[in-house]
């Protein structure tokens, strides 16, 4: 790899030597946080001030701007150095893209006006999008160019939830930040449809790994982007049939997915099951929006939540859990509480989208509960990780 000078590098404090190592921090602490605070509102334990926007549009925005993002970039900026062999974003860089992140949080969450954090919030997706792109261009990796696609959506999106705070348009807001997720969940299944099946082969020791379905993986991926856009311009925020049908083929596809990497002994690792799960949810979830465009009576927030808190979110946990082993240079055992963590998750998931259909406040109660405790237990046993240097001695 094309590295910049190894001693230059290890001047570098650790925290800042490679992007993976900032965010994935910073996403886990804001993730617990966040769900605390809204757990704390939605209970009534919090006093009367209000974030930017209220606390039901900063919850919405900032689960997928705040958190979402940040493990994005994280797993991006230290992923596009092993797609392209050029050097990881590191150093004072690195540091000014961590602080205009975290800028934007903190000017949403303190109520700062609108002028002042849309553009911060408006910033941080193109610098992202910039940094990647700026290394797959050098190498002309033309196979990585629709993660650059999905980011400068994400930024629309975003745009168009800052123009409905703006314009106080609440179908604006709620467009933009569905199309979002969507975007998210897109980006999640074009990861995910890359790594799950290489991960449980390395990690099952298999001698072939499941051979790739490209008809399957663009399907996919283009058929939850055009999802996104049909949420930004509305038309997804009221059922239909036509719109059944199109979850229903992607609920299919992440299905027949699921069953061509299945592997009955990844139940015995816990880095690999915890995907495999989350996989599942980012299954049900479009299985659920194709039920609620055939029938309204079903709750939209049902297969929303599965997608957010076991898809995203599950996903998220498993895969930060096993790439921040292997980038600071450690065997890939998780800690021994992991697999509580990621157990926990899944519990919260059916508190938020089973239990909650007949005990409405225990199973928000008991979902949120689960969610801090899975990421507070990773932000425990991962957080010194990020902030100490690899045990190999190596840089990034």
């Amino acid at each position: 790899m094309l590295l910049v000078d190894r001693k230059a590098l290890l001047t570098i404090a650790p925290l800042w030597r490679l992007g993976f190592r900032p965010f994935f921090l910073g996403g886990a602490v804001f993730a617990l946080i966040g769900i605390a605070a809204w757990a704390a509102v939605l209970l009534g334990m919090l006093p009367a001030w209000q974030p930017l926007g209220g606390w039901l549009a900063w919850h919405r925005h900032e689960m997928l701007f705040g958190f979402a993002a940040a493990i994005v970039a994280g797993f991006l900026l230290t992923a596009v150095q092993t797609w392209t062999g050029r050097p990881g974003l590191s150093g004072n860089p690195l540091m000014v893209l961590a602080l205009l992140w975290l800028a934007a949080r903190l000017g949403w969450l303190l109520g700062v006006p609108l002028w002042l954090v849309a553009p911060l919030e408006l910033a941080f997706m193109p610098a992202l999008a910039f940094f990647i792109g700026r290394s797959l261009w050098q190498v002309r990796q033309v196979r990585n160019y629709p993660v650059i696609a999905v980011l400068g959506l994400l930024t629309l999106a975003d745009a168009l939830v800052m123009a409905g705070l703006w314009a106080g348009n609440e179908q604006w807001q709620r467009g933009g930040v569905l199309a979002a997720l969507w975007l998210v969940a897109a980006l999640m299944g074009l990861i995910g449809g890359r790594v799950i099946p290489f991960f449980t082969q390395r990690g099952l020791g298999r001698t072939a790994q499941v051979a790739a379905w490209n008809w399957l993986d663009n399907s996919l991926l283009g058929g939850t982007m055009l999802v996104a856009v049909l949420s930004a311009f509305g038309v997804g925020l009221t059922p239909h049939p036509l719109l059944g049908l199109l979850f229903a083929a992607l609920a299919a596809g992440h299905l027949i997915r699921l069953w061509r990497w299945y592997d009955k002994d990844y139940w015995g690792v816990p880095l690999l099951w915890s995907l495999h799960l989350a996989y599942l949810w980012m299954m049900l979830a479009p299985a659920g929006m194709a039920l609620w465009n055939f029938a309204p009576s079903f709750s939209m927030s049902l297969p929303i939540h599965a997608l957010t808190v076991g898809g995203v979110g599950g996903l998220i946990l498993a895969m930060v859990a096993r790439v921040s082993l292997g980038h600071t240079g450690r065997p890939l055992q998780p800690p021994k509480v992991m697999p509580w963590a990621f157990a926990l998750l899944n519990l919260g998931v059916v508190a938020r989208v089973v239990l909650v259909m007949w005990r409405p406040l225990e199973g928000l109660s008991i979902a949120a509960a689960c969610w801090v405790l899975a990421f507070l237990l990773f932000a425990w046993n991962y957080g010194p990780m990020f902030w100490q240097p690899r045990v190999d001695g190596q840089p990034g």
